[in-house]
């Protein structure tokens, strides 16, 4: 969490010319947008906390938009592939986002919202005044009577189901932390003989995995945001504790499809594989994304996920979980 100060609330709009690039729109400036009660939503999309909420904001878009609500969403990459355009506009498709998207590559218009999370929600009044904040998930009838009162309007809330990857967590049952694997930022490594940083390597699996630990079987290289596969056929083993597991992969610089396959406690997943693979545990790497592994549909109990994959290239970002 980080210990910056938040913008403040008063605060006039803040500039979008760092804007890299726009999807679905022409480039819009806060002059242009002057009488408009308007909605900023920074996300990246690979991020299981925002996917968790975009189906909330793309029912208030379409709820509000004749009322005179404008939702920009800013895509602010945190991941390298995710600064990619041919990468975001499909994203963009698959969540089915009409409203203008502001690319974001270079932060600055990160910065100049003084932003600090995916995803968070700016509230503007008609007057180009930010109104209102929320970070993370949750909250969701406030703040769609948030927008009621900006637009001085009155009715129920926007029914909302979040399906697949958008479901929202299981969270009486969650009991894993998000978990990345490039060196930067990764924990609870636990391969015998530790981690060797920016060099490829043979790792091992333990004989036991902790609770929220993870490790590497095979040929690797560990680097500064991603774990990098050398050799078909190595793998990640993760421990863990919640309804659903997600792993963020890429395909790499080839972009050719990866077959994997994903055992849970050794065995084929069975009714409890994600939507990303089959019962037999089968998936294929294709676009970098979040890809879900597994969600359990009996009771939650500790697991381990064991993801396979058959060409060297892979690589792989965090888990997060659900």
């Amino acid at each position: 969490m980080s210990t910056t100060p938040d913008i403040s609330l008063g605060t006039r709009f803040p500039s979008l010319a760092g804007a890299t690039g726009w999807l679905n729109s022409q480039p819009l400036t806060p002059a242009e947008l002057t009488g408009k009660v308007v909605l900023v939503d920074f996300w990246t999309f690979t991020c299981i906390n925002w996917l968790r909420t975009a189906p909330y904001v793309r029912a208030w878009s379409r709820a509000y938009r004749d009322d005179g609500l404008v939702v920009i969403g800013v895509h602010t990459p945190e991941f390298s592939f995710e600064h990619e355009i041919d990468r975001v506009r499909p994203a963009t498709e698959e969540r089915g986002i009409d409203y203008p998207v502001a690319l974001d590559n270079d932060y600055a218009v990160w910065n100049a919202f003084e932003n600090h999370y995916w995803p968070a929600l700016y509230f503007l009044d008609a007057d180009g005044i930010i109104r209102d904040r929320h970070f993370g998930e949750g909250r969701y009838e406030q703040s769609e009577r948030v927008i009621q009162r900006l637009l001085g309007v009155e009715r129920e809330p926007v029914p909302v189901e979040g399906l697949g990857v958008e479901a929202e967590a299981d969270w009486d049952h969650l009991g894993t932390p998000e978990s990345y694997l490039g060196y930067v930022r990764a924990e609870h490594f636990a391969s015998p003989d530790g981690a060797a940083f920016d060099e490829r390597r043979a790792y091992e699996l333990p004989a036991l995995l902790p609770l929220n630990h993870w490790a590497l079987a095979g040929e690797w290289t560990i680097g500064r945001e991603k774990v990098v596969l050398e050799q078909a056929g190595g793998s990640i083993a993760f421990r863990f504790h919640a309804r659903d597991a997600h792993l963020v992969l890429s395909a790499g610089t080839g972009r050719e499809p990866i077959p994997f396959r994903v055992l849970l406690d050794g065995e084929a997943p069975g009714a409890s594989h994600g939507v990303d693979v089959d019962e037999q545990g089968n998936g294929l790497l294709g676009d970098g994304r979040l890809y879900q592994l597994v969600r359990q549909h009996d009771a939650v109990r500790e697991r381990t996920i064991q993801i396979t994959l058959h060409e060297p290239g892979a690589e792989g970002y965090v888990f997060t979980f659900g």
